[in-house]
């Protein structure tokens, strides 16, 4: 089967059905709706490294440790990676194409999930254990 070279015409044309249109409103919604949790929750990053600056290890762990601070800081290190990981696609859509795009988005999936997980294990293994 002939490959379809795509060309501005085609783009431009609202005939055209071009890209996948529910996940790109669902991409659109999510980076919005990420970006508004980001905004709200900057007030906890804010008090954790203010509280934090200067102290030894046992008052990081006394703070983090805290289930009212923890686990919002869990939940916000979640909502940021996946913020990065469309913040990133966003990029790698515009300046890659084929298979050089799809290696970058795995290796892009696979560093946001690698961060996610062990952040927020760290954090609620502070939480939950000490």
């Amino acid at each position: 089967m002939r490959e379809q070279v795509i060309t501005r015409d085609i783009i431009a044309d609202p005939k055209t059905k071009y890209g996948d249109a529910k996940a790109s409103t669902r991409h659109f919604i999510t980076q919005r709706v990420t970006g508004a949790i980001n905004v709200l929750f900057i007030g906890l990053l804010v008090f954790i490294v203010v509280r934090l600056a200067g102290q030894d290890r046992a008052d990081m762990v006394a703070v983090i440790g805290n289930g009212f601070v923890g686990i919002p800081f869990a939940v916000l290190l979640a909502v940021v990676t996946v913020h990065m990981r469309n913040g990133m696609r966003d990029t790698l859509e515009d300046y890659l194409a084929g298979a050089t795009y799809r290696l970058a988005m795995l290796l892009n999936t696979l560093f946001c999930l690698a961060v996610g997980l062990i952040g927020v294990i760290s954090i609620l293994k502070l939480v939950f254990w000490g």
